[in-house]
């Protein structure tokens, strides 16, 4: 299964699970590329129990959010919440399915995987273009035991609009003032250096066809590519792996019981093992829907991956919601999903 999922990955359109594009009961959705590899995990378990679909096209989370917006699919999903006002303005709910982390990957010949070291301030410093060759100082600070070699440094970014991107560089502005105020944060900025590729599987493949390349993917991605992750120091001090330990570290912070309209990043957290860079995918949904049957379908199979999809999505290092959380988003957010009737579309 892990085998056919990553040679999927470089797709940004797929059908998950469907017997065919026209399949009656199919769920349509879009958006993020982060959540990709669990949702097909989770496609296919769930169309060998129910016999329905999944039709999700990974395009990234700005054009899932355009095309929720425009209401062309069932579900949109993001890893960047939208705020409450924007939910109010665009009658929609959101609510977070899956938690990951985002890794920097690198590619340097004759560096093992996982020994390369860096901060926050560091790799500000490389995608501002501040820092453009891999034995410079600050590097060589932070990695005294590697020879490290006099090669150019290549960043690779996200081109499109997407929630990776924003994790990653929300995180940066929270570590470095200079990005903050130089680069920015969002789901698009504008990059001062380096090469631009689409969606989690172009960076992955960008970084691994290029000698000195760095780039940030979510961890999924890096482990099916075989890409060298590199540590980061944490908010204590400490330099950190990244991996199921290290993203529930930092997710044991969420707080979503206070998180107004279920808005809440999870990045640069404390605690001595917490990874720096985690955060929930979401999915949204119109509070009114035309098409009851439609939004009753999507909802029931977020509700069966929310039983049955920890396994998998463990083995893919991503951290499932905790049941409480399941529970409250249940009572909560999917009873303020109604249709033409005015009648909520799903019950327990």
């Amino acid at each position: 299964m892990l085998k056919r999922v990553a040679a999927t990955l470089l797709s940004t359109s797929l059908a998950l699970g469907a017997t065919s594009a026209a399949a009656a009961e199919t769920i349509t959705g879009a958006g993020a590329t982060f959540p990709y590899p669990v949702y097909s995990q989770w496609a296919d378990a769930y169309q060998d129990e129910s016999g329905i679909g999944l039709n999700y096209q990974a395009i990234g989370s700005g054009g899932g959010i355009q095309q929720i917006t425009a209401k062309t699919v069932t579900f949109g999903a993001s890893d960047a919440p939208m705020k409450p006002e924007e939910l109010e303005k665009n009658s929609l709910v959101q609510w977070p399915q899956i938690m990951g982390g985002v890794v920097p990957v690198v590619h340097i010949d004759g560096i093992e995987d996982g020994a390369l070291k860096l901060d926050g301030e560091t790799l500000a410093g490389i995608y501002q273009g501040n820092i453009s060759n891999w034995n410079d100082e600050a590097i060589a600070e932070l990695n005294p035991d590697l020879e490290l070699p006099d090669q150019q440094i290549t960043p690779v970014y996200r081109a499109e609009g997407s929630g990776t991107n924003f994790l990653f560089t929300h995180y940066l502005a929270q570590v470095s003032e200079d990005f903050a105020n130089n680069v920015g944060e969002g789901k698009s900025v504008a990059w001062p250096s380096g090469v631009g590729a689409k969606a989690n599987a172009g960076v992955a493949s960008q970084v691994g066809n290029t000698n000195g390349a760095i780039g940030y993917v979510e961890s999924a991605y890096a482990e099916q590519n075989n890409l060298n992750v590199a540590q980061l120091e944490n908010r204590s001090g400490n330099f950190v792996t990244a991996g199921p330990d290290s993203f529930q570290a930092a997710a044991s912070n969420a707080d979503w019981a206070n998180a107004e309209g279920m808005y809440l990043v999870l990045t640069n957290q404390p605690g001595d093992n917490s990874w720096p860079i985690v955060g929930a995918s979401f999915i949204l949904m119109h509070t009114q829907v035309q098409d009851a049957d439609a939004a009753r379908r999507a909802l029931d199979f977020f509700d069966w991956a929310y039983q049955n999809g920890d396994q998998a999505a463990s083995e893919l290092n991503y951290i499932p919601m905790p049941q409480d959380v399941a529970d409250m988003v249940r009572q909560q957010v999917w009873s303020q999903i109604k249709g033409p009737n005015g009648q909520p579309v799903w019950q327990q």
